[in-house]
This record gives C-alpha cells, sequence and structure tokens, in this order.
C-alpha cells in the first residue's frame, strides 16, 4: 500500500505484488488550507485502508517511508494488527516520530539511533537489494557486466567516478561535475547519472568536451534502475547526495565517496553523511561549495589510490549484509507474540 505517484508504484509493479494506491497528505503545514485538504486526504486514505483490511486480514503491518503511510497504520491501529516501522535514516522525522506511538517495533539502522524509541527500538541494519550483494563480489566482474549492461568501454586499471543525485538528480553536483569533467578525465573515466529531471540540461550546460581527445571517458545516462547496484559495486569513488541508501550501499561496496548534503530545514541528509565521515569513508562538501571545492578534491582522491582504498575499508566496517533477513525475522517475532 502507497502511493500512485511515489517511487514504490513502479517498483513493487514491477516485482509482481499487488498494490494499493493510498490517499494521503503531509502531516504538518502552515496553509490553513492545504491542512485541510491533507486531513480530509489521511482521513480518506484511512477509510481506504479499513476496507483492504477488511478483505486483506494481515497478520502484520511493516511501515517505511513518511506521511504516506499515516493512514495505514493508523488502521492498522484500529483493527488490532501489530506494527513495525523502519527508519533508514540517522534522524527520525515527524511521520515516524508520531506514528511510532502506533507500533509495537521501530527498526533502525544503526544502535545511536535505538534512542529515539527507547525500548521499541530493534536494530537491524539498512536492507539492500539482493542483486547489489550479487554484485559486489568481484570488483573486476561488476565493471565487465555494468559496461555490457549498458554498452559501455570502460578502460581497465583507470578509476571510475560515479555521480549521482537520486532519481530526479541534483543540479549543483551535475553543474559542479560539468566543471570539473575537463580537468578530471586524464586520471579517471566518469559514470554521470544526471537524473530524469536535468536530463535535457545535458546539451545547453554539459562539459566542454568537444575538442577534448578524451571525452570518450565521459558516460552520461539520464538514470539506472537495475543497472545501479552494478554501477555501485565497479566504482572506485562516487559522487553524490545523502540520501538513507548510502548508510547501507557504500558500506556494502566498500565505495569511498564525497557526499553534497541536501541543504535546507528538516533535511535528514546531514546526520547520513556525518555517520559515513565519522567512519573515514566520505569527505562532505556542503552544496553551496561545490563549484569551488568538487575538482580538487576528488583530484587528490583519484591520485592517491591508498587513501581511497583504507576509505573503502573505513566504510566497509558498518556494512550489515543480513539486514534483511533481520528484519524478517522481527516481523515474524511480532506475529508470534501479537
Amino acid at each position: 500500500m502507497g502511493s500512485q505517484a511515489g517511487i514504490e508504484h513502479p517498483l513493487v509493479q514491477d516485482a509482481g505484488i499487488p498494490f494499493h494506491d493510498i490517499q494521503s497528505g503531509a502531516l504538518r503545514g502552515r496553509n490553513p488550507f492545504m491542512a485541510s485538504r491533507n486531513l480530509a486526504k489521511t482521513l480518506a486514505g484511512i477509510n481506504q485502508s479499513l476496507q483492504i483490511l477488511e478483505e486483506f486480514r494481515p497478520q502484520a503491518c511493516f511501515a517505511t517511508g513518511g506521511y504516506v503511510m499515516a493512514p495505514v497504520a493508523i488502521a492498522c491501529r484500529m483493527r488490532s494488527v501489530p506494527i513495525m516501522i523502519y527508519l533508514p535514516d540517522m534522524t527520525p522525522g515527524l511521520a515516524v516520530r508520531w506514528l511510532s506511538r502506533l507500533a509495537q517495533r521501530v527498526a533502525v539502522s544503526f544502535p545511536e539511533v535505538a534512542g529515539f524509541f527507547g525500548q521499541k527500538a530493534v536494530v537491524t541494519g539498512y536492507p539492500v537489494r539482493a542483486d547489489l550483494l550479487k554484485a559486489t563480489a568481484d570488483r573486476q566482474t561488476a565493471r565487465q557486466t555494468l559496461a555490457r549492461k549498458l554498452g559501455l568501454d570502460l578502460e581497465d586499471g583507470l578509476p571510475l567516478l560515479l555521480v549521482f543525485g537520486g532519481s530526479q538528480g541534483a543540479r549543483t553536483i551535475n553543474r559542479a561535475v560539468w566543471q570539473a569533467a575537463p580537468a578530471l578525465l586524464p586520471a579517471c573515466q566518469i559514470l554521470h547519472v544526471i537524473g530524469t529531471r536535468d536530463w535535457p540540461l545535458l546539451e545547453q550546460e554539459g562539459p566542454p568536451l568537444w575538442d577534448n581527445p578524451l571525452a570518450y571517458r565521459y558516460h552520461p545516462v539520464a538514470y539506472l534502475h537495475e543497472e545501479m547496484a552494478w554501477a555501485l559495486a565497479a566504482a572506485d569513488l562516487a559522487v553524490a547526495r545523502a540520501g538513507a541508501s548510502v548508510l547501507a550501499e557504500f558500506p556494502l561496496a566498500r565505495l569511498p565517496s564525497v557526499l553534497a548534503p541536501l541543504p535546507g530545514a528538516g533535511s535528514h541528509q546531514r546526520p547520513n553523511a556525518q555517520k559515513l565521515a565519522e567512519s573515514g569513508g566520505t569527505i562532505i562538501i556542503e552544496d553551496g561549495q561545490l563549484a569551488q571545492k568538487l575538482e580538487p578534491t576528488i583530484a587528490a582522491l583519484l591520485a592517491d589510490e591508498s587513501r581511497r582504498l583504507a576509505m573503502g575499508a573505513a566504510v566497509g566496517a558498518l556494512a550489515k549484509p543480513q539486514a534483511a533477513d533481520n528484519i524478517a525475522r522481527e516481523l515474524q517475532r511480532l506475529v508470534a507474540h501479537g
């Protein structure tokens, strides 16, 4: 159950799992009209959820994400269906804080997050896709598989820089990489996941490589889906935002990184980036400083393989490849004990 407009919809459909669209609205907002509208959506979503629960008769509810899970969790509480919430980030948002009161368990990725939820908390780690577990077994095999899947000519022995900013992309990262690309290409090859929103800007603002003999080392793509696991496993260095997935995927891939957390109040990305930085596996650059600092930071890392390997080993110590199994076991316990 989720939002038809959310990223969960196509992913669930592709997995062959039945999907139900639920109405919902943000739990906070200063606009009285929007607050009333969101409340109406949430009430409608609760009614939808109650009808689905009547038909489906679940033994447990596993909830992730933000406000979209509110109607489902409320309906489950009304029908005495035990609830486990999973929090991927290092800090809980308003929706998770509020809805954790309805839950019997709150699964978290790291021990320091457990303190937000007291005895309800259980540390499971962050679950990753099975294909990433497979891809990270051997970096050379991952690079060969990635090249075959994307039709790329990747050079052996030359570091691969992976750049991405989420499904929509990150414009400041894109522009900083386009600016830095001519200076970086002598030392690396770049796989740049630009994002669907900024893909049309490539022709207008892309790197000035028309007379650069190394232009063939720059590989732009709009978006990666199942290929992303192979890209993470194949890369020697990454530049990215600090969404919750980096807390699991970078450690598993032993991938050193440069992270630019999404700025703004309410963003969960800075604590995520800080967690990896404290491990020694990442360098943080503020979003507003990317244009000045990204190129020299990447160049220094590309020139120092031993430092990259040390960063990869440091972040790799955070990996918990058994996290999905841990969550499954906790759900089984929840069903058994009610």
